[in-house]
């Protein structure tokens, strides 16, 4: 059953402009022949895409949906995927973008929770399908959304619009539920984040507005598509009457090759993303030319990595954008005038902007109580891009969920001009001999040294202070670390107590989180597991 909050009575003429499938109508009836898609050889306009919708629309209908039933995607990206989401929407049902770097139990439990009647599976998830059914009672039907049908998956994507019939759409909007997104995951089983049409339809507009976006935008997919960083995009550029670029999955040279090909000129992608573009091999500025704008997000930017690509790409117009998945997702937005490398101004590179259209940001202490300006406190914020809820997860929603405010979990403040600073998760604050070390804040001085490639800061156990700082770097190739040398550099930059008492070199990348989020709860196993103590 749906656990969420009461909302007030609902003025459904009102409700209407909040609708997911108006940005299709609209752009299909304001540029029907204009290129709508290109996917590897396949391009599609607008019309096309319009009529797919609505056939597909018109199959989920013939398979069972109604209003409200939960459509799961497991899936790369590609044009299929964003179709799926509208014909769903058409349909009247709710999406679910399932995580493609799940384990099988990690899936079962998130299709079982959410009781999907329906599944669409890519072509590279078909052999995951057997533990699937095994485990889950809820699912009724298995679409093939990329590749052939199969013995598992015995109908196929294609088959289906080709036999299905345009049906009406079903004009889900407002507070209908639109989509579940299943975050967390990392300490114990995803929740399921409840998102209506309007907070998913908010977004997409305030992203386009922030970013400046029209219908000469050309938007490459290189995040995964499941994820709200990149998945308003979807609706985004259908507002604008834009321009999707697909690539199944990241990797530089194939991110590269499409915004040669194709004169990508819009993304966004993760730090580690970028970093992995900017390292490449085969990076040249010139092969980015077309771009213009580029929104980074999802995990903080280490300073050194953002002046670097300042450097490299000076023609690009570089946003941040900092967000939360239970607000689907945009609290602020750092725009490309405050991104200055020197001056008193160059201090905002730490920050994450300002409040984003729309939204509003309070930092509160421990009782609840707004901080003044320059104060530590917990991130709290609200805006119409707010979340329903935690499905079934009522208690978890109270907590999170206050008086229309979403409580972060991330400490920062305010400064005096409406800037925001995120200086850490509250869980990776390092408390040491009494004193709060952010790890942002320590991670961030290390990155610009010469010789650090990525760097992790952790806490670990001490004796005498508690917890002590303790860098973990991967070096840059070909560099070696000197500790000394590192500290030394970090002294310069950050108080004393807050640099690492201890460091240690790693040959390997960092264990990331689908959103490109260095997994630290991992990173501290082998130093806190067994109780012992690692430094005096």
């Amino acid at each position: 059953m749906l656990s969420r909050p009461s909302t007030p009575a609902r003025n459904e003429d009102r409700e209407q402009l909040m609708r997911l499938t108006q940005a299709l109508t609209s752009a299909a009836d304001t540029f029907p022949g204009r290129t709508a898609s290109i996917d590897g050889t396949i391009t599609r306009t607008w019309i096309e895409r319009h009529e797919r919708v609505t056939r597909l629309a018109g199959a989920l209908r013939d398979l069972g949906t109604a209003a409200g039933d939960r459509v799961a995607i497991l899936a790369h990206n590609g044009d299929r995927y964003t179709e799926l989401l509208f014909a769903t929407w058409w349909a009247g049902g709710t999406v679910v973008p399932l995580n493609t770097r799940w384990s099988a139990a990690e899936l079962a439990h998130t299709l079982e929770d959410c009781s999907a009647r329906i599944l669409f599976v890519d072509a590279p998830f078909l052999p995951m399908l057997g533990e699937l059914r095994a485990r889950v009672r809820s699912i009724e039907t298995i679409v093939c959304l990329g590749g052939k049908a199969s013995a598992d998956a015995r109908l196929f994507t294609e088959d289906l619009i080709a036999g299905g019939q345009p049906c009406a759409d079903a004009m889900r909007s407002g507070e209908d539920l639109a989509g579940l997104f299943y975050t967390g995951g990392t300490t114990g089983f995803p929740k399921g984040v409840m998102l209506p049409h309007r907070a998913l339809w908010y977004n997409a507009l305030a992203i386009a507005k922030e970013m400046g976006l029209d219908s000469r935008t050309v938007w490459l997919h290189a995040a995964p598509m499941f994820h709200l960083a990149d998945f308003a995009a979807n609706t985004s550029i259908a507002l604008v009457g834009g321009r999707h670029v697909y690539i199944p999955a990241f990797d530089p040279e194939a991110a590269l090759q499409a915004i040669e090909a194709h004169a990508v000129n819009s993304t966004i992608l993760v730090p580690t993303m970028l970093g992995r573009i900017l390292d490449h091999p085969a990076f040249d500025a010139a092969r980015t030319r077309s771009m213009r704008r580029l929104l980074y997000g999802a995990s903080p930017m280490p300073e050194g990595l953002l002046r670097q690509a300042l450097r490299e790409m000076p023609h690009v117009r570089f946003f941040q954008g900092y967000g939360q998945t239970e607000m689907a997702p945009g609290i602020t937005i750092l725009p490309p005038e405050d991104h200055v490398l020197e001056g008193p101004s160059s201090v905002r590179l730490r920050s994450a902007g300002v409040p984003t259209i729309g939204c509003e940001v309070k930092i509160i202490d421990e009782q609840g109580r707004k901080v003044a300006r320059g104060t530590i406190g917990e991130i709290t914020a609200r805006s119409p891009g707010v979340m329903l809820g935690y499905w079934n997860q009522p208690e978890q929603t109270k907590t999170s969920l206050r008086d229309g405010w979403v409580h972060t979990g991330d400490c920062g403040f305010q400064d005096e001009d409406g800037f925001i600073y995120v200086v850490d998760r509250l869980k990776d604050m390092i408390v040491s001999g009494g004193e709060n070390v952010f790890s942002a804040e320590v991670e961030s001085a290390l990155s610009t040294h010469p010789d650090v490639g990525a760097v992790a800061v952790i806490g670990i156990p001490c004796k005498t202070w508690g917890e002590a700082v303790h860098a973990i770097i991967v070096p840059k190739p070909g560099a070696s670390i000197d500790d000394a040398s590192i500290i030394e550099h970090c002294r310069k930059r950050i108080a004393g107590y807050k640099c690492p008492r201890s460091i240690s070199v790693s040959t390997e990348p960092f264990p990331l989180s689908s959103a490109g989020k260095v997994l630290k709860r991992e990173l501290r196993a082998a130093f806190w597991e067994g109780g012992s103590c690692c430094v005096q």
